[in-house]
């Protein structure tokens, strides 16, 4: 049986890796090694024989330093999704193999955002702020277009995440739009999405929902005015990065626009700055970073690399390999 390390910050061992994947995995390897990245150099000697790397959030960094003490490692399984503070130039150059669970992270992700649409198509968020406000004096006006018969969704990216999105939205009746450069047109057309550019999926859509990456050429790419243009009564939804969103900008509009609800999962710095205008707007509705594997969502994390794992070992084609190329265009 190959021998296997479990490596990565404290805590997070038995939450990303619960009993149930542990004995799924004593089925598949030998673990010779646990503990987290201060730990290695006590673990040198076990480590000495250890071909696989299972890892995770609070992971070591790949550099030559931590590889010396890898001499038999054939392959890394990264049991969460972005490899950012992970993967060094270093790593690159060894040709190893890494694989990271960000499917499993996009599952929990998407049933979020599934559930923010619905939500938002009702104006819940914004209405539930006003039944308090008016303490049962009166009903509130709503906007025209509520709910989800015959509105119009859009999807901002179809990654991953957004075409999972796309999939639950088939379950409603509702027009569901896209801006995707780089999605093939007959993908789109199987998710039963329109693409469209960027300022006709802002202002078309009641509920705009954001799964851009991070990356240099999106940082701050929803600005105000993509924002304003949002019909009355929309929503705007960031599930994604904050950086994405020109935040300055929009705070401006929100303040312009208390018709507008944002419910933002992430934002730039996270959280918000001392003081922001995020905290009390009561349009805007923020969640500490939620959207992703938490508490017994994590265990399926490390269940994706316990099978990507036994793919490897059986000969079979890996389904969570990240390339370089691929880790450059990932958040």
């Amino acid at each position: 049986m190959k021998k296997a390390a479990l490596i990565l910050g404290n805590g997070n061992h038995d939450k990303i890796y619960p009993p149930a994947v542990r004995e799924k995995m004593s089925k598949v390897c030998q673990i010779v090694a646990e503990g987290c990245p201060e730990d290695l150099p006590h673990l040198k000697e076990d480590l000495s024989e250890v071909e696989i790397l299972f890892s995770g959030w609070g992971a070591p960094q790949l550099n030559e330093e931590t590889l010396a003490l890898f001499p038999q490692l054939k392959i890394v399984l990264y049991g969460a999704g972005s490899l950012k503070y992970v993967v060094t130039d270093y790593f690159w150059s060894t040709s190893l193999p890494i694989c990271s669970a960000w499917m499993a992270n996009a599952v929990p992700v998407a049933e979020f955002t599934f559930a923010q649409i619905i939500l938002a198509l009702k104006q819940v968020p914004l209405l539930s702020n006003f039944m308090k406000d008016a303490q049962q004096k009166v009903y509130p006006p709503h906007f025209e277009a509520g709910g989800a018969y015959g509105t119009t969704v859009s999807l901002i990216s179809l990654g991953v995440i957004g075409r999972k999105v796309a999939e639950f939205l088939k379950l409603l009746d509702v027009q569901v739009l896209a801006y995707d450069p780089f999605c093939p047109p007959e993908v789109a057309k199987e998710l039963g999405v329109e693409l469209v550019s960027l300022e006709t999926a802002f202002s078309q859509a009641r509920v705009v929902s954001l799964h851009t990456p991070w990356l240099k050429e999106t940082e701050g790419m929803v600005n105000g005015k993509l924002i304003a243009s949002i019909p009355q009564g929309g929503t705007l939804i960031n599930t994604s990065r904050g950086a994405v969103i020109n935040e300055t900008e929009m705070i401006e509009v929100l303040q312009k626009r208390p018709d507008l609800t944002a419910l933002l999962d992430v934002t730039y710095p996270e959280p918000p700055v001392k003081d922001s205008p995020l905290y009390t707007l009561p349009h805007v509705f923020l969640t500490p970073h939620i959207a992703g594997s938490i508490h017994g969502e994590c265990g399926r994390m490390g269940e994706y690399m316990v099978d990507e794992c036994q793919r490897w070992i059986s000969g079979q084609a890996l389904k969570y390999n990240i390339s370089k190329d691929a880790f450059e265009k990932m958040a």
